[in-house]
């Protein structure tokens, strides 16, 4: 009999914390982060790293578990997720997925194998510099050359993405989106209650621009400024995610800082936007509107949802 697996999943700032707390709460669950940034130490306010006050005695995982300059991406998460799902388990609690990085969340869920691929990295390389000398465009055009599909779901700024999807083409000689499609028909290993939180595109973009004012209010420049005083270097995949590139600029003299928080505040929108498009395309599960419900509402449906007999969400 599979174990259930619960997936909170959405935009950027729609409210997955304060939901997924409060489910977790009520489900007996414990919390496992599928944030792309959240599991780096120093990054605190630009990732709006969820605080020990507002985990309200929930533990969460995959927090502040590396340092910047470490490695991250979907096959360490999925390997790390696991462990962590395994020791939810034995305690007897129910595993908590919460995130918007949705191409982590389908790693686990759909048990990806990423085993199949070489471990030479030259490809990698020779791609990263193009990049560098070429622009992410002309990487871009790579991408769209052997797999548009893929290439319609991920934006040219998106350099790891971009990269590691020519890469596994010329590896495997099978494009991404076929690689997706075909994981998808696997049956998932856990009992699955896929979640997707979302709220009205004015009001989540409202939201989005009080978020980075907030930050900026909390000190934001000052921790960008601290990770580069620190020695990490503005390349570092974890030094290009959003509210931390918007301020290198700055920093350089190139732009003013009302500029850069523009940049922050319009990167941030379309990439709530490319999330909630990736969603509509991968999960069939739950979708709650929280522009029309509290999430005290929003809590009860889930719950509801998770003890329902439905079908596969996937």
């Amino acid at each position: 009999m599979k174990k259930p697996l619960v997936i909170i999943a959405g935009p950027t700032a729609c409210g997955k914390t304060d939901t997924s707390i409060m489910l977790a709460k009520k489900i007996n669950g414990e919390i496992i982060s599928a944030d792309s940034m959240q599991i780096y130490k120093f990054m605190d306010i630009g990732t709006a790293k969820v605080t020990n006050e507002e985990m309200d005695g929930i533990k969460h995982y995959l927090i502040d578990e590396l340092m910047p300059d470490e490695e991250y991406n979907a096959m360490i998460f999925q390997q790390k997720a696991k462990i962590y799902i395994e020791e939810i388990y034995a305690k007897g609690k129910i595993p908590i997925i919460v995130g918007g990085t949705g191409f982590y969340i389908n790693a686990l869920v759909y048990d990806n194998d990423f085993m199949s691929t070489s471990n030479d990295i030259s490809i990698r390389d020779s791609l990263m510099k193009e990049a560098e000398e070429k622009g992410e465009e002309f990487v871009y055009e790579k991408l769209k050359a052997v797999d548009p599909e893929y290439a319609d779901i991920v934006h040219q700024n998106n350099v790891k993405r971009v990269i590691r999807a020519i890469e596994y083409y010329y590896q495997t000689g099978q494009k991404m989106s076929e690689h997706n499609k075909e994981a998808k028909q696997r049956k998932s290993p856990y009992d699955v209650s896929f979640v997707v939180l979302n709220m009205e595109r004015e009001k989540l973009y409202q939201r989005i621009n009080l978020r980075v004012d907030l930050m900026m209010k909390a000190g934001l420049l000052d921790e960008v400024k601290g990770l580069l005083n620190k020695g990490y270097s503005a390349e570092l995949v974890s030094m290009q995610g959003l509210g931390y590139k918007e301020f290198i600029p700055y920093f350089n003299g190139e732009i003013s800082l009302d500029s850069a928080i523009e940049e922050l505040k319009q990167g941030t929108r379309h990439f709530a936007k490319r999330q909630l498009t990736w969603f509509r395309r991968q999960a069939k599960g739950l979708w709650i509107d929280l522009t029309q419900k509290d999430k005290f509402t929003a809590v009860k449906e889930i719950e509801e949802y998770i003890n329902s007999d439905k079908e596969s969400d996937l």
